[in-house]
């Protein structure tokens, strides 16, 4: 049996794996998100904890055999957080998340710092990245900055709690922009430019390396064998990539969550900062990846049912079901950058919009617009992968929005390449960190992380791909409009 721990933001989600890829049990618990400014994201690194606590205690409760059983422990989260410690381990302020746009300034500050900051890292400097944090932090909270003893991500703060070990991994460490991406070790250049050194940082594993064990009162209180393994992990897209089985080169996926993402494997590091790329490391070893990433993606849906007064989503999308081709050219277009943006246009202050309104339009003409826009944000952030989409047969679909056989198709024929749904996909990275506990105890990638079974494949439709490229290019032109 293989547990898998899952940070994300909006809840933390644990699973319960055996050797035959049965998911044995699920259990989650909701977090919320502070946002005391705009462009501000925090939260409280203990409350991460009491929703971990809450989770494996359901766990105990529904399967105590199984966790009797656990073998091995992976870990997942949520990327790019800062996570600031003092001297004695104690938690300095809220952790400064991943969607958090406050470090504009210090983005140009540290390229100007340190001119090799692309070329060492493979990334453009971005809000989203912990780095800019920790020089906002030493502008703006000079005295707290000046206590800080070390720097973690969010999975591997929970990882200090779990083990008493500070462990990052390849694939996370690659969000920091403190880490030599092509060497996969530390950049003292980079940490110099922040004012830190590797003191500051975790050890480095692999993902599918053990990074300590379980101490013993943990274990106890979740009825879990003493000293269990505690995997590497990885960041959240590198572990459901692990989950769904791409491995190796040209495999990858879309997800449809919080933000949007387009993934690809690949067997070297491949950066292409200029189109504002994230080129990381896989949580594989001696592999990397390709991520373009959208900001706002479901949760652009979510706001629109808000907006609209609908009580979910999905009841949302049903709405357009009875849409023509001919109404759905009509209607508006949707710039879906609610929280700015990264892939291609890497600008923190892009801002949404309803374009071409009038009194025709109902709900179900926003809510078509509002879907396809985020298939056009998806699209511009595979485009940017360039030739590395060449080749590529078809990407693997999951997130919320994979729920969506309406939303599936639009985005299949917006992107111009099959997206399969899978048996098992909605387990996303939680499954990608059991599998790499598996790993971290011996398992062969052909044994532990095989591609999920196909449930849906949905081909482009070459007539209404032609439609959605006339609105394609409407919606590139408003985003580059003064």
């Amino acid at each position: 049996m293989f547990l898998g721990i899952d940070l994300g933001t909006s809840e933390l989600k644990t699973l319960l794996l055996d050797a035959q890829h049965r998911i044995k049990a699920q259990a989650s618990a909701a977090l919320t998100l502070q946002q005391p400014q705009p462009l501000w994201s925090e939260q409280q690194p203990q409350a991460w904890w009491a929703a971990l606590d809450a989770a494996l205690l359901q766990l105990k409760a529904q399967q105590p055999q199984a966790m009797a059983a656990v073998q091995a422990i992976g870990l997942a989260g949520q990327m790019h957080g800062a996570v600031v410690l003092g001297a004695q381990g104690e938690v300095l302020r809220p952790a400064i998340l991943w969607n958090d746009g406050r470090s504009g300034a210090q983005c140009a500050a540290l390229e100007a710092m340190q001119p090799l900051t692309q070329e060492i890292t493979g990334n453009l400097a971005m809000p989203g990245f912990t780095a800019p944090k920790l020089l906002w932090l030493r502008e703006h909270e000079p005295r707290l900055f000046d206590q800080v003893s070390r720097v973690l991500l969010p999975k591997d703060w929970l990882r200090l709690q779990l083990t008493g070990e500070a462990v990052s991994e390849m694939s996370d460490a690659s969000g920091t922009l403190w880490l030599d991406v092509a060497a996969r070790r530390w950049s003292a250049a980079m940490l110099a430019a922040c004012g830190l050194d590797e003191s500051h940082m975790p050890r480095l594993v692999e993902g599918s390396d053990c990074s300590g064990t379980l101490k013993r009162e943990w274990a106890q209180r979740w009825g879990l064998p003493n000293a269990v393994p505690v995997a590497g992990g990885g960041g959240d897209n590198a572990a459901s990539a692990v989950g769904m089985g791409a491995v190796a080169p040209g495999q990858g996926f879309v997800s449809l969550g919080t933000s949007g993402v387009v993934f690809l494997c690949g067997a070297r590091f491949s950066p292409n900062p200029a189109r504002a790329v994230h080129a990381f490391c896989h949580a594989l070893p001696r592999q990397w990846h390709q991520m373009s990433v959208m900001l706002s993606a479901a949760s652009a849906l979510q706001w629109a049912a808000r907006l609209l007064a609908v009580s979910n989503v999905g009841e949302m999308l049903a709405a357009t079901q009875d849409l023509t081709l001919a109404q759905c050219a009509a209607a508006p277009i949707f710039l879906p950058y609610l929280n700015g943006e990264r892939t291609p246009h890497n600008d923190p202050h892009a801002t949404g919009s309803l374009h071409g309104l009038t009194a025709a339009h109902g709900p179900a003409d926003v809510a078509h617009a509002v879907m396809e826009g985020v298939c056009f944000g998806l699209a511009d952030g595979w485009q940017a992968l360039g030739a590395a989409r060449a080749g590529v047969p078809a990407l693997s679909l999951v997130g919320g929005g994979a729920r969506s056989a309406r939303w599936a198709q639009w985005l299949a024929s917006a992107l111009g390449v099959s997206l399969t749904t899978h048996d098992g996909g909605a387990a996303g990275a939680a499954l990608g960190a059991a599998r790499l506990a598996w790993l971290s105890v011996g398992g062969s990638v052909a044994q532990a992380a095989p591609a999920l079974p196909v449930r849906q494949r949905f081909d482009p439709d070459p007539h209404l791909a032609s439609a959605l490229a006339v609105r394609h290019a409407r919606f590139q032109r408003l985003y580059a409009a003064p």
